[in-house]
């Protein structure tokens, strides 16, 4: 079941089937959410966590499919392996891209600190382990406050709001190609103080500059 919000306040989009990330393109959406259980990965996500990881792979959909599937540290990790395959084909139906970005990695810094807009188009994040991406509603934001203070920023600290661990996000970036959309805010949890870490795979179209 998917909900699509409709008024250009409500820049969300969410559901529990993977059709809902294809409405990222929407005008008025900026951030899609398929939410999902991923139980069935914690076995193997319990020791992928604990690894000092980070895998980056470029180049076409089947290059990367094909080096994830080889991947050493992947090794004992088939149910992940084909999780990462399976968001890799997704976002290519959604994004219609020729090449990508992959990132999979173990994160025990606070990454990201400040809310902010990625120089790119759609960008999809999935939190295997760990507390998930924090992004904003457009009703909280203060879009005349980009580049100074959260406090100036954001509206409402209390209305911040944060992807479940396990869920598809595709999020709209500053150089999205569609005439009058807006970036979505989010930044990476604080999880540096706690001592935890999260176990993050990001995955980028590769048609313009990202980062």
């Amino acid at each position: 079941m998917s909900t699509v919000t409709t008024t250009a306040r409500q820049n969300w989009v969410s559901g529990e089937t993977h059709e809902v990330l294809a409405h990222i393109h929407e005008s008025e959406v900026n951030i899609a959410i398929f939410n999902r259980s991923i139980g069935t990965l914690t076995e193997e996500l319990n020791r992928l966590v604990q690894k000092d990881l980070e895998i980056k792979i470029s180049g076409e959909l089947e290059v990367i499919l094909d080096r994830v599937d080889k991947d050493e540290a992947l090794a004992d990790c088939s149910l992940i392996k084909q999780d990462i395959q399976e968001q890799l084909r997704y976002f290519r139906e959604v994004s219609q891209a020729k090449s990508y970005r992959l990132l999979l990695a173990t994160v025990n810094t606070n990454m990201c600190r400040k809310f902010h807009t990625d120089l790119n188009d759609l960008r999809l994040l999935c939190t295997y382990s760990g507390p998930g991406t924090l992004w904003l509603r457009e009703d909280n934001v203060n879009r005349e406050a980009l580049h100074g203070s959260e406090e100036e920023l954001v509206l409402d600290a209390d209305s911040i709001q944060q992807a479940e661990t396990g869920a598809v996000i595709i999020l709209k970036g500053a150089i999205y190609p569609k005439e009058g959309t807006q970036a979505v805010l989010h930044r990476s949890p604080t999880i540096e103080e706690s001592g935890e870490r999260r176990l993050l795979l990001r995955i980028d179209t590769d048609e313009f500059l990202n980062f």
